[in-house]
């Protein structure tokens, strides 16, 4: 019997949080199967919360991949996110707690602190492909067995997959019964305008993460689709005047460079040919600037 939007089946919201770089959003789009988070080597590279949608027989699971926590920092924007992480713990049915190989941080336990007293806890060690001892992951897993009542702890690797399947089972075993929320095919409730303007992040991280780690956002202007071509126009926005000769580079090399590679992960996504144009603005301020926060979706 196939399934309708009435038929109970097990279903419900499964948050991914821990610190900067634990590999979140790679975890995300390989649970989903598209690329739906950005992801670079940087930290602080997802700034919201994004929905994955996940629909298999008999289930249906919404990943919710959150910022990184990381106390501490004093910026408005690093306060959203922070805020961001706590909301989406409070409102699902199962948090999956992320860390990194054999690396136990201040920052892990700072929040394991906010959310070890969720009753559907699991721990997801992540990036065990790159430890190369494996005989020192069971003293690892006993010492993390002792942090909080878990559920479950299971090692995988995000990029490769490894035991990402058990880990999705553990999620559903938990999740309650009800309706499916969404319809089977769709794999996000992010807009087309928004996944583009983090496609154009993306690349401003990947060229420039070093020099801007958090001093630029994206806000779509226009965006308009036809039948072979979507035209989209968006303006980086940075906070001091110093930046934007970075961002535009010698004879706007460098801000070519990025439109092209933004142009081609957009293209994948809405499947036509993209024209793209790309303004840099300053805008003194914004990131410790709650209405320009606003401005740029951080609500």
């Amino acid at each position: 019997m196939s399934e309708t939007s009435d038929t109970p089946i097990r279903c419900g919201y499964a948050a991914l949080v821990g610190r900067p770089n634990v590999g979140k959003s790679t975890l995300l789009n390989h649970l989903v199967g598209q690329k739906i988070s950005i992801t670079t080597p940087r930290a602080q590279t997802t700034r919201h919360s994004i929905l994955g949608i996940k629909s298999v027989p008999g289930a249906q699971i919404l990943y919710v991949d959150t910022p990184g926590f990381h106390p501490g920092y004093k910026h408005a924007i690093n306060r959203y996110m922070n805020k961001v992480v706590i909301h989406a713990i409070e409102d699902v049915d199962v948090v999956v707690f992320m860390v990194s190989g054999l690396t136990w941080k201040a920052e892990d336990q700072q929040l394991l602190d906010k959310i070890a007293s969720h009753p559907r806890l699991i721990l997801a060690i992540n990036k065990v492909d790159t430890v190369d001892d494996k005989a020192r992951l069971l003293p690892h897993l006993q010492f993390l067995s002792q942090k909080a009542p878990f559920r479950q702890l299971i090692p995988i690797s995000a990029k490769s997959g490894h035991n990402v399947d058990r880990l999705e089972q553990e999620i559903i075993a938990l999740l309650p019964t009800a309706p499916p929320f969404y319809d089977s095919d769709q794999v996000t409730d992010r807009s087309l305008r928004f996944l583009a303007a983090e496609l154009i992040r993306e690349a401003l991280m990947k060229y420039l993460g070093d020099e801007l780690p958090y001093q630029v956002s994206v806000e779509i202007e226009a965006f308009t689709e036809q039948p072979t071509l979507t035209r989209i126009a968006a303006v980086i926005w940075v906070d001091q005047e110093r930046y934007k000769p970075m961002v535009i580079g010698k004879d706007g090399a460098m801000l070519k460079r990025i439109g092209s590679d933004a142009r081609k992960g957009i293209e994948d996504l809405v499947g036509t040919k993209v024209f793209l144009e790309l303004l840099v603005r300053v805008k003194e301020g914004w990131i410790d600037d709650e209405g320009s926060l606003r401005q740029f979706g951080y609500e």
